[in-house]
């Protein structure tokens, strides 16, 4: 019997439209050819794109509660071609050619998500309008002018990333006191609990097996370790995310940072014709907490950013109703950037867990000896990254030669967080120092040293 309401998770969970019942548990011991943890988009599409390389394979996946619980329905519905790492990182690390093998990639796999949801029957609101990244204040003129001179030095076309004067970026949106914008087509606004339910089913019918209510207590080589049964598998999956500090052998590697959310209630068209939010757009700005929107297929605008936390010891408390503080925050956002929405009412609050790996640089990687796999590290960016990963894993554990497999991000390898309490210190100083900073940006108009201080401590 469920014992818990999924639908209070968030809007996504809540609007998902089917029955959030949990799928049986492992019923005791089985046996697969590859075992799957996770029964997130990671996961997921591992086993969707595994079961198409080889009908033949048995899957099993997973899942300590039901499919989509974690980041993957409660993030912010973006199905972006941003990879963690930048792509000055990227070429930094693995050269220029690398960089742009990884960005290209990012970009296929936005139009890749669309082409399964259409092709399998996903009914998960997906459209490609782009994201409009607006700055309010001098110095985020000063960094999105530079991080787009960056992508075209990379050899980024204006079509792909371009600069918008105040007056074009109003035509997309019109947010109050904007001094200018980027914008990309390379993003798509979608329902991401809608994307991970309809997933599940899909791989269900494949002929994957997915177990929920099934908590894992260790993974090792040939076998996963549950509170039902032992799994034996020659391939094992770890696709955990912010989840993955639980399980025994993996603990700090990648750190669970909280994330907020709200949904408006449904906006009337009076609205959107006075804001031109007409084409789907996804929304940022060029804080340094960073603010993500979108307005969804019924009409709310649901955002999230400012006042992510690192709780002591990478716990993962129930993050259900959100934050108040950061709710009122986000609100006070909305009026700041969009004085038409008036005294809106927010009908949903809630937070979750992202992944975050110490260099902010996604990896997946199999090691064929041990037969362990893993993907990860993808930093609020999973929505896309993930069906990245999982395409790259299919052909990791086939063993097909492919470019994806020779991408720079498989194999990377992660340097642990610092020990407590260091990383609890550290992790929390820096939101404080970049909070800080956007605030003292607004105030002065000049760029804030507290906030480079900031990212610096989080390496990102």
């Amino acid at each position: 019997m469920n014992d818990r309401d999924f639908a209070e998770y968030s809007f996504w969970l809540d609007t998902a439209g089917e029955d959030l019942s949990p799928r049986p548990a492992l019923p005791g011991d089985e046996s697969a050819d590859v075992a799957v943890v996770g029964a997130g988009f990671t996961g997921l599409w591992t086993a969707y794109y595994l079961t198409k390389a080889d009908p033949s394979l048995r899957v099993l996946v997973l899942e300590k509660e039901i499919a989509g619980f974690g980041a993957s329905g409660r993030n912010g519905g973006w199905c972006t071609a941003t990879f963690p790492a930048s792509g000055d990182e990227v070429a930094r690390r693995y050269g220029p050619e690398a960089a742009l093998a990884m960005q290209g990639a990012m970009f296929q796999t936005v139009d890749e998500v669309g082409r399964v949801c259409e092709a399998e029957g996903i009914d998960a609101h997906y459209a490609k309008g782009g994201t409009l990244t607006v700055a309010t204040t001098p110095p985020q003129v000063g960094r999105l002018k530079q991080t787009l001179g960056r992508a075209h030095a990379r050899g980024f076309s204006k079509d792909d990333c371009m600069w918008l004067d105040p007056s074009e970026a109003a035509e997309r949106i019109a947010v109050n006191d904007c001094l200018g914008a980027t914008y990309t087509p390379h993003c798509a606004a979608l329902h991401p609990a809608r994307l991970a339910r309809g997933l599940a089913r899909v791989v269900e019918r494949l002929g994957v097996r997915i177990h929920e209510r099934t908590t894992v207590t260790s993974i090792e080589k040939g076998r996963v370790r549950t509170d039902r049964g032992v799994v034996r598998a020659g391939v094992v999956v770890r696709a955990l995310e912010g989840y993955t500090d639980a399980v025994p052998g993996h603990r700090r590697l990648l750190l669970p940072l909280h994330i907020f959310m709200i949904a408006t209630e449904p906006l009337p068209q009076a609205f959107w014709r006075e804001v031109r939010w007409r084409g789907h757009e996804t929304l940022a700005d060029a804080s340094y907490s960073f603010l993500y929107a979108q307005r969804t297929a019924d009409d709310r605008i649901a955002i999230g950013g400012r006042g992510a936390r690192y709780h002591f010891g990478s716990a993962v408390p129930d993050p259900a109703g959100g934050d108040p503080s950061v709710t009122r925050e986000l609100v006070e956002v909305l009026r700041t950037m969009f004085p038409a929405i008036g005294d809106v009412g927010i009908t949903h609050r809630w937070g979750g867990y992202i992944g975050v790996p110490r260099d902010w640089f996604g990896s997946v990687g199999f090691d064929a000896g041990s037969g362990l796999a893993w993907g990860g590290g993808h930093v609020g960016d999973g929505v896309s990254v993930s069906n990245l990963a999982g395409r790259t894993l299919a052909d990791l554990i086939t063993g097909r030669e492919s470019e994806l497999a020779r991408l720079p991000w498989v194999g990377h390898a992660w340097r642990k967080w610092e020990p407590e309490p260091l990383r609890w210190i550290g992790v929390n100083l820096a939101t404080t120092l970049r909070i800080g900073g956007d605030r003292a940006e607004s105030r002065t108009g000049r760029p804030s040293r507290m906030a480079r201080i900031g990212g610096w401590l989080m390496g990102a």
